[in-house]
């Protein structure tokens, strides 16, 4: 009897800490389909198609500054209005977007996974990578207004060395907003409440991670406001490209030795619901 032999072989996962890293590099073509995808169709149908991502933190800056410096006089440590809340909000999008849309994975892709076999961690990761992008654009915009401010004033006074660990605290900021997805996709998939619960917390989060205000305001919360991961990330940002902020190693440290814990439940928990999550989707 002759012997079939298979060039992929699908099994079911027999161990939750079995993550298949080494098969989800063999379908990175998948990936980056997924990313031109998610950037093409966001703005298929849109009269400034990709130009809205640069409008986009222009236009939500302009409000925060009229609102919470204009109107609200809330101190921006001798930081110009309009930079401090355009780095805040470049760099919270960024989180959000990662947050939100993977939060989504079960969910918003449950037709695909139902009649194609596939890494299920591909989507997350797509995400990851099309947000990377776009906060790519989004960071030429904030570099050119940086630049202005940097020649038309004093009170600039950027830390050249620091901004190399940039990349760092990007990535802290994905595998943070990735953690957090992956758990509330793996919970939606049973308790659709989660999907509106998450809206709420979003936003409520966002006021909590030093977009509107600096943490040196906050008096003795400040130690409450700085272990979010967020706040951390975005404080350091600000000190990297103004001088004027918080960046501590400590509470960097704590960023990441959380963000990497809750990444490995965040995994445990996707890998368990991927099994059966097609029967209650």
């Amino acid at each position: 009897m002759k012997t079939e032999n298979w060039d992929i072989v699908v099994k079911p996962k027999t161990s939750l800490l079995k993550l298949n890293l080494k098969e989800v590099w063999h379908y990175k073509d998948l990936i980056m389909l997924l990313v031109k995808r998610d950037i093409t169709a966001q703005y298929k149908q849109t009269i400034l198609g990709p130009l809205w991502i640069f409008l986009q933190p222009l236009f939500t800056t302009m409000a925060f500054t009229i609102t919470f410096s204009y109107i609200a006089k809330i101190d921006t440590n001798a930081i110009p209005p309009v930079l401090f809340y355009l780095i805040g909000l470049t760099f919270w999008n960024y989180f959000s977007e990662c947050l939100t849309k993977t939060a989504s994975t079960f969910t918003s892709n449950a037709s695909i996974f139902g009649k194609v076999y596939f890494p299920r961690l591909v989507i997350p990761l797509s995400i990851i990578i099309s947000n990377i992008l776009k906060l790519s654009i989004q960071f030429i915009v904030l570099l050119i207004i940086w630049a202005y401010y940097l020649i038309q004033t004093n009170t600039i006074h950027p830390n050249y060395y620091l901004a190399l660990t940039l990349p760092i605290l990007i990535l802290l900021l994905a595998f943070f907003g990735l953690s957090i997805g992956l758990i509330v996709s793996s919970l939606t998939t049973k308790y659709r409440d989660f999907t509106f619960l998450l809206t709420f917390v979003v936003q409520l989060l966002m006021y909590g991670s030093c977009v509107i205000f600096p943490a040196s305001i906050t008096g003795k919360y400040q130690t409450l406001v700085m272990l979010n991961p967020v706040s951390a990330v975005i404080e350091a940002v600000r000190f990297i490209f103004t001088g004027q902020g918080i960046y501590s190693i400590p509470f960097l440290l704590y960023a990441t030795i959380t963000t990497s814990i809750l990444l490995m439940i965040a995994l445990i928990i996707f890998n368990k619901t991927e099994k059966s999550f097609m029967d209650t989707v």
